[in-house]
């Protein structure tokens, strides 16, 4: 079945930097779309970035510039490079095979 299991997510002060990365099994990863989503406390979990099967990446306005979303077919992953991060970049992040399934979520939490 589809796997989807993220990882790299941790603390950080404001300023630093993370990468997550979303290993996919179960599906043939080359020819699917793929997304990051994030979901904070309290908040409706949004779309952050997302990468299609040809590497046309797009972002949400308030990560353009600090997120990058990049892929490796040969490794069957996807990965989110977070730089410059702010305090309200801290949320669950959650790879996903546009649209249907989900991974089980890393927590990325960024301090002042």
């Amino acid at each position: 079945q589809v796997q989807l299991v993220e990882s790299g997510g941790g603390a950080v002060q404001a300023g630093g930097s993370l990468r997550l990365s979303c290993v996919a099994s179960g599906f043939i990863f080359s020819i699917n779309n793929m997304g990051w989503y994030r979901q904070a406390p309290g908040k409706q979990r949004e779309l952050v970035a997302t990468i299609t099967s040809i590497g046309i990446t797009n972002y949400v306005d308030s990560v353009k510039g600090r997120f990058t979303i990049s892929r490796d077919n040969a490794k069957n992953t996807v990965y989110l490079q977070m730089n410059s991060l702010k305090p309200e970049d801290t949320a669950v992040y959650y790879c996903r095979v546009l649209y249907t399934n989900w991974g089980q979520g890393t927590q990325v939490t960024v301090s002042s």
